[in-house]
Formats: structure tokens, C-alpha cells, sequence
């Protein structure tokens, strides 16, 4: 199992790198689209649909929204700050309301278990994320932020394993996610620290400006809520009984399974970078 998780892992990790290396930004929203539209018709199972043709119709109407949000953003010209925005602040408001569901489950679930409830987190988790990470590609070296913020994410689960198979004891949320432990989360995030240390070093001229405390900032915060993006796509799976959203990918599960980090990270890192001044 591990040794297909890696093979899958290392397939997509060179697929997207040359997305993101060859394809202009209308592809690459495309092809974000298609990633984040099969993520759709995953949770549409989470949230009780299981013919089909419900599920095509949440997918589909998952799809009117990224174009709705590719219009009014302008994302297909030069997307201007105030138009994108709000819509990051909004989203980093969400993923801010989900850390207290995760925390409450399984009490919580009184809030969101229906249908419709559950249909609208979908759109919340996944579209937002969809129109930041397009919005980054059209910042200068915007390719290259995608995959730091990717790096981010990768550091936060790959610090969090190993630390936490090491000296895991103290459960960080036992009722959605058993294997987290504080002791992982912990190391997760000194793994970020280390990276962004890195990365403030690597630092463009024209980026001179922005200190190491901002990229402290943006990192770990961006960290912290692609733990939250896992756990909360983890605790909507077990309130639906199911272990994986999917099996498209070997080894890792679903597209969403994959996703569920990146869609808390994607926007919570862009408005940092605004902040930022970047």
C-alpha cells in the first residue's frame, strides 16, 4: 500500500509541476476546474446523493459557480485585488467556523448534518479554494507560489506523519481523526517553520520588503488551515460512514481526499500574500 501511495504521489507531483511549468492560466483554470469538479461529484456522495444523475447535477451546478467566480474576479484578464478580495476574506471566515464544528463534533453535527446544509459546505470548501488558486497564477511568478503553497501543505502532512509516528500520544482530534496526534501537529508545523525559513532566504529582490516574521506568518497559518481543510472533509466522511471519497487514485483514495488540505490552504495563503504586500 505504501509503495503504491508513493508511485501515485510522485505521478501526480510530476503532472502538476508541468502544469503549472507549460500550461497558461486559462488551462491551468481549466484544469484546476476539472480537479475541483471531480472533488464536487465526491462530496456529492457525502452529502446523501447517490444516483448519478443527483450527483452530476451538484457537479454541475459546482461548475456554474467556478464560472460565475471566473467572470466576476476577471480571472481570465488581470484580476483586480478588490474584485477577489472579499471572497478570500469570506472563505478564510468559513474555514474559521469549520475549526469550531471539527472541534464540537460530534455535537456540532446538529448544525450542518442535513442535505442542504452539507451541499453548501461543499461549495464553500471547494469553490473558494478553485478561484484562489487561480487567482495566484496571475501574481508575478505565480506558478511558482502555487507550489509553494503546495510545498506548505506537503511539509505540514509529511512533518505531521513522522512526528507523530514517533512520539504520537495525545489525540488532536480522537471522534474525526484518530491518528492525529498534537505531537504530530506540532512537528508539522516546525517542518513549515524550517520551509519557510527556506523560502524567506530564497526571497526575490522586488520581494526584499516582506520580512521573515510574514513569511513565518503566512506559512504556518497556511499550515494550520490545511489541517483544518483535512479534518473537516474527514469529520463530514464519518458523519456520512464512508473511509475515502473515492478510490480514483490508488493508494490515496478519492480526488477530494487529496484536495481536502489544499481547499483550507488555497485561500487562507493568497489573502496572506495580500497582507503581505506582495
Amino acid at each position: 500500500m505504501l509503495k503504491q501511495r508513493v508511485i501515485t504521489a510522485l505521478i501526480m507531483a510530476g503532472l502538476f509541476l508541468g502544469a503549472v511549468a507549460f500550461l497558461s492560466l486559462p488551462w491551468l483554470a481549466l484544469l484546476f476546474g476539472i480537479l475541483v469538479c471531480l472533488g464536487g461529484w465526491e462530496w456529492a456522495r457525502l452529502c446523501g446523493w447517490e444516483a448519478p444523475l443527483a450527483r452530476c447535477l451538484y457537479t454541475l451546478v459546482l461548475a456554474v459557480v467556478l464560472g460565475l467566480l471566473y467572470q466576476h474576479g476577471q480571472l481570465a484578464a488581470t484580476p483586480q485585488r478588490e474584485q477577489v478580495q472579499p471572497f478570500l476574506g469570506l472563505a478564510c471566515l468559513w474555514w474559521s467556523l469549520a475549526l469550531l464544528w471539527v472541534k464540537g463534533y460530534p455535537g456540532s453535527a446538529v448544525f450542518w448534518r442535513t442535505k442542504l446544509m452539507r451541499n453548501l459546505m461543499g461549495f464553500l470548501v471547494l469553490a473558494p479554494a478553485w478561484m484562489a488558486a487561480v487567482y495566484l497564477v496571475s501574481f508575478p511568478r505565480g506558478g511558482a507560489l502555487v507550489v509553494v503553497m503546495v510545498l506548505v501543505v506537503a511539509a505540514a502532512d509529511i512533518g505531521a506523519y513522522f512526528s507523530g509516528r514517533a512520539w504520537g500520544r495525545h489525540k488532536l482530534a480522537e471522534v474525526v481523526s484518530p491518528k492525529k496526534t498534537w505531537e504530530g501537529f506540532w512537528g508539522g508545523m516546525a517542518a513549515c517553520s524550517l520551509l519557510g525559513l527556506l523560502l524567506w532566504s530564497q526571497l526575490p529582490n522586488q520581494q526584499a520588503h516582506i520580512s521573515l516574521i510574514q513569511v513565518l506568518v503566512v506559512t504556518l497559518v497556511t499550515a494550520l488551515a490545511s489541517v483544518v481543510g483535512d479534518l473537516t472533509v474527514s469529520m463530514v466522511k464519518r458523519e456520512a460512514g464512508v473511509k475515502d471519497s473515492g478510490s480514483l487514485l490508488p493508494g490515496h483514495g478519492g480526488v477530494l481526499d487529496r484536495l481536502d488540505s489544499l481547499c483550507g490552504a488555497a485561500p487562507v495563503f493568497a489573502l496572506g500574500l495580500l497582507l503581505a504586500g506582495w
